[in-house]
């Protein structure tokens, strides 16, 4: 079985250095990296992979990502990915994602400031219209290993999804958006306009992680919560998105967004004329006053 690595290089933000001080990605051709390699390759020597192409340490665990082709004639494209929780103490092995095409962004803060959690979007097939996932990766210090968040089988908090339903259209709208408190959380608007057929149906979603149990949390929100997170929603500026998480922007310039947008715009005020009419000199008389007496 073939060792091999991709080019994954997510920035660490300056508010989590310390606590990323733990956290390393393995260079395959480093020898004081090849110890852990080859302890992660024995422990996952019964599993089904065909090459190794990511190995993340943080302490007592690795999060490992794999790919299995499924024949040497396959193309690379129809790769098969895992990602695996590997223990670096007791050799155990924990599955956690099987996906297609998974591209690793940059650090977010869901569960705050100083606890940083690696983002990571894929697909659920390949060649297909496909819907596409995000999670984040994360370190959990009271199993000692690594988790996946909002997770049901294979599907996290559902970007994109790239299926068609004749006679409706389907407008996505998302983002990152900063709380209060420092953390993180991912909006989702989806809205479903039929036509002439039905009225059209919103669904607005927020993902999140509980900041008093360290849970995710996936809201169905109603009025007035999601007309809020729509606007907050559409008044993210892409432009100003971090290049590396910039896959979890979008749908900021849809007719949907900029009608909201123009519908919730403060009104110009209007500045006071103080530069008196061209025909305006100085022979009327206000209302009300008497006319001066004429002299002799």
């Amino acid at each position: 079985m073939a060792l091999v690595t991709i080019a994954f290089a997510p920035a660490t933000p300056a508010a989590a250095q310390n606590q990323m001080d733990a956290f390393h990605w393995i260079n395959f051709h480093d020898a004081k990296d090849e110890p852990t390699a080859a302890w992660v390759t024995a422990s996952m020597r019964t599993e089904k992979w065909t090459a190794i192409r990511e190995i993340g340490v943080e302490y007592d665990s690795a999060v490992v990502i794999t790919s299995n082709r499924e024949s040497a004639q396959a193309p690379p494209p129809e790769d098969q990915y895992t990602v695996w929780s590997v223990s670096l103490s007791k050799k155990n092995v924990q599955p956690l994602l099987r996906v297609s095409n998974p591209r690793i962004l940059d650090w977010t803060s869901f569960s705050g400031q100083m606890a940083p959690e690696l983002g990571l979007i894929y697909d659920d097939c390949y060649a297909c219209a496909a819907t596409t996932y995000f999670t984040t990766l994360y370190y959990n210090y009271a199993e000692h290993g690594w988790r996946a968040r909002w997770v049901h089988g294979n599907q996290a908090a559902a970007l994109h999804v790239a299926a068609k339903v004749d006679g409706v259209e389907h407008t996505e709208v998302y983002g990152l958006l900063m709380e209060h408190d420092g953390r993180q959380i991912l909006g989702k608007w989806d809205h479903f306009d039929y036509g002439k057929a039905k009225v059209a149906e919103d669904y607005v979603y927020q993902y999140s992680v509980d900041p008093l149990t360290g849970l995710e949390q996936t809201l169905l929100l109603a009025d007035p919560h999601n007309a809020a997170l729509e606007m907050r929603l559409c008044q993210i500026d892409p432009t100003q998105a971090e290049p590396a998480l910039q896959p979890l922007v979008a749908g900021q310039d849809s007719a949907l967004c900029q009608e909201l947008n123009k519908a919730n715009a403060k009104p110009e005020h209007r500045r006071p004329t103080l530069t008196p009419p061209a025909n305006n000199h100085g022979l009327s008389s206000p209302p009300g006053a008497r006319p001066k007496a004429a002299k002799n």
